[in-house]
């Protein structure tokens, strides 16, 4: 193959946007147009790979920070002939440039690697579909007697016989680079739009006695672009039904596959459950049979076989062991690692913290900053208070402790292996071994007390 370059189109406005955003910057699955767009590209491993940008420049640039990337800024948006003539300077003098565009974020390398195998130095490859509905789209002009591409023709520009075609151009094409730099400069802006379009390239290929072929996507809505938020919405749905089916298709049951949204990389082992409305984002690992409840949001974690995540449950940057039971309404934070057949229940706040094996903190209670062993029991209602206004402190809870309810463990403070705290006790001393120890107001009852009354007058 030769020499590849790719160019992304991404200076454009996108009025209908309604937003100060650049339109490129709007996301699909947690991410900008445009990294989609570039992500892709990336797979196909050009020698060059540029970015023409131009409407809210700084914000692109801040937001897309790569050093992968040629960034060439169009300052004033005169087309798409326009923009990529501002790329020849950077362009190889030999090879072929595939021209790809920002806001059309579902292109499949596939599709990009069927349109590089039938490109050549001596040749022009289009990426076009045929749609029922094809207003707003350049007509692909073929010969009547030939079929051969002979013109691109905008949708303002069209005759009424050439918008009856439903072969429609996408936007993304490969060029060879010799042609590219003859023809680029020769673009006019002779038209209804006063633009120079890069559609009018294809006459001058033809002009030039150079060969244009068609390629089709393997699915039609790769094609799509982002122009609205009802456009972005629906792109938003489209890719969360191509991954549920991916998951679908490598054995994952999906409670609905409809009602899943994956934000990043989801990868799961067999017999993994998912029940609706689930979000999952950044890089997410379910071993084998792991479930995971409703309505649960899952960042940056990695579950270890058998586990039970019930609904309602969030967890992020966190590591879960075998046969953990997490949730309901619990709240995992970063940091924080459950060993082997941990139970945190309801209400259960977990931060920057170990708990071993086969412990349990079952009801309505703040773990923070804390080291727990193996085989204890947290109570309901037990606050680790780690912080003093300034700093975080450490709580270490060792082997078989047992934990009462409505208890506060005033960090830094260890409780030691085997230690039983009774219930509603406020502990700031270290405790000793196999000890009860517990501190409580001696309980009073005061003779011939009597409720307060609200007045009857």
């Amino acid at each position: 193959m030769s020499q590849l370059n790719i160019v992304v189109l991404a200076a454009g406005m996108g009025k209908r946007m309604r937003s100060s955003r650049p339109k490129v910057l709007h996301a699909i699955a947690g991410k900008p147009l445009l990294a989609h767009v570039l992500d892709t590209a990336k797979a196909l491993l050009p020698s060059k790979l540029c970015v023409v940008y131009g409407h809210g420049g700084e914000a692109v640039l801040n937001a897309i920070d790569d050093n992968q990337i040629t960034w060439i800024k169009q300052e004033v948006q005169l087309g798409t002939g326009h923009a990529l003539l501002q790329t020849l300077p950077w362009l190889d003098q030999t090879g072929v440039t595939l021209v790809l565009l920002g806001d059309v974020p579902l292109i499949k390398a596939d599709t990009l690697n069927k349109m590089m195998a039938m490109a050549t130095e001596s040749n022009v490859v289009l990426l076009t579909v045929e749609l029922a509905a094809p207003f707003g789209y350049g007509r692909i002009v073929r010969n009547q007697q030939t079929g051969k591409i002979q013109a691109i023709v905008e949708e303002k520009d069209a005759s009424a016989s050439q918008r009856a075609i439903q072969e429609i151009n996408t936007g993304m094409m490969v060029l060879p680079n010799v042609f590219l730099r003859d023809a680029l400069p020769k673009l006019n802006n002779n038209n209804s739009q006063g633009e120079y379009y890069l559609t009018d390239i294809i006459g001058l290929a033809v002009e030039a006695g150079i060969q244009v072929d068609a390629c089709h996507p393997l699915y039609g809505w790769e094609t799509l672009g982002v122009n609205s938020k009802a456009n972005l919405a629906e792109l938003e749905r489209i890719y969360q039904r191509d991954c549920a089916n991916a998951l679908l298709d490598q054995g994952v049951t999906l409670a609905d596959p409809e009602r899943i949204d994956v934000r990043g990389e989801l990868v799961c082992g067999s017999d993994v459950e998912i029940d609706i409305d689930c979000i999952f984002e950044g890089v997410v690992q379910l071993g084998d049979n792991v479930k995971i409840g409703a309505h649960c949001i899952l960042r940056n974690v990695t579950i270890a076989s058998g586990t039970s995540i019930f609904s309602f449950s969030l967890l992020e940057n966190a590591v879960i062991g075998q046969d953990c039971h997490v949730g309901p309404y619990a709240r995992i934070r970063p940091g924080t690692r459950l060993h082997d057949a941990v139970h945190v229940g309801n209400f259960v706040e977990v931060k920057n913290s170990e708990i071993g094996m086969g412990s349990k903190a079952n009801h309505l209670s703040y773990i923070g900053d804390t080291v727990i062993g193996k085989k204890v029991n947290i109570g309901a209602g037990t606050i680790t208070c780690n912080y003093d206004g300034a700093c975080k402190h450490k709580t270490i809870i060792e082997d078989e402790v047992f934990v009462g309810s409505d208890t506060q463990l005033v960090a830094p403070v260890k409780i030691a292996k085997g230690s039983t705290i009774g219930a509603g006790s406020t502990i700031t001393r270290d405790t000793p071994e196999d000890q009860l120890t517990l501190s409580r107001s001696k309980q009073v009852s005061v003779p011939g007390w009597k409720r307060p009354q609200k007045s009857k007058i």
